[in-house]
C-alpha cells in the first residue's frame, strides 16, 4: 500500500489508516507497531502537513503519559521528529508539551531521554515566550548531570544542549545551585545500554 501511497491524497489516506488503526485496536503490540511507524513517517518532511491534519502531534503528546514504556519511547521519538518543523513546534508549545517532554528526562530508557533532549533543543529554536521554560533551573541541573554520564551519546547531547540553548550565566547559576546537593531534582540517570 505504501508504494501506491507515495503521492498526495494516497499518502494522506495511508497515514489516516494508520491513525485509525491505532485508535481502533485494543492490541497493545499492534498499537506499538503503528506508533513506531507514525514516528518514522514524522521524520519525512513531505508527511508534515498530513500529520498535522491528522493531529498526530496530540497523539504523540498523549503517549508521553502512558504506563507502557514503548508508547512513551515511540511517542517521544515521533515528537522529536515533528519538532524539526516550525508549525509542529508551535503545536507542541501550545499544547503544554514542554512539561510533558521534560517529564521524559526521568525515563530509564536512554532513547526516550535522548529524544526528549533533542526535542527541547528544537523547541528552544522557536521564538516563543513559552520556550523560556526549557531552560528552567531544574532542566539545567538535569542536563549538567547528564553531561557527566558514562553514555557518550547522553553526555555529548547534554553538553550541546548546555552550550547551544543556555547562557553561560544560566549554566553557572545552575552549577552553584547544585553544589552540595547529592542529586538534581531527583531525576535519575537513565540506564546506560
Amino acid at each position: 500500500m505504501w508504494r501506491k501511497s507515495s503521492e498526495g491524497s494516497d499518502r494522506f489516506e495511508y497515514l489516516q489508516t494508520l491513525v485509525t488503526e491505532f485508535q481502533d485496536t485494543d492490541c497493545e503490540e499492534a498499537k506499538e507497531q503503528v506508533l513506531a511507524n507514525l514516528a518514522n513517517f514524522a521524520y519525512d518532511p513531505t508527511n508534515m502537513e498530513h500529520l498535522r491534519q491528522l493531529q498526530v502531534t496530540d497523539l504523540f503528546l498523549d503517549m508521553l503519559t502512558e504506563d507502557n514504556e514503548n508508547f512513551v519511547e515511540f511517542g517521544m521519538g515521533g515528537l522529536c521528529n515533528l519538532s524539526m518543523d516550525p508549525e509542529c513546534r508551535e503545536l507542541i508549545l501550545q499544547s503544554g508539551g514542554i512539561r510533558l517532554v521534560t517529564d521524559c528526562l526521568s525515563s530509564q530508557r536512554e532513547e526516550t531521554v535522548l529524544s526528549a533532549i533533542t526535542t527541547l533543543m528544537n523547541l528552544a529554536a522557536a521564538p516563543s515566550p513559552r520556550s523560556s521554560h526549557i531552560t528552567d533551573p531544574a532542566v539545567l541541573q538535569c542536563m549538567l548531570r547528564f553531561s557527566l554520564s558514562e553514555s557518550p551519546r547522553l553526555r555529548n547531547l547534554a553538553t550541546v544542549f548546555l552550550r547551544d540553548c543556555c547562557g553561560e550565566e544560566q549554566v553557572a547559576r545552575a552549577e552553584r545551585q547544585m553544589q552540595g546537593q547529592q542529586s538534581a531534582v531527583g531525576i535519575p540517570l537513565p540506564k546506560d545500554g
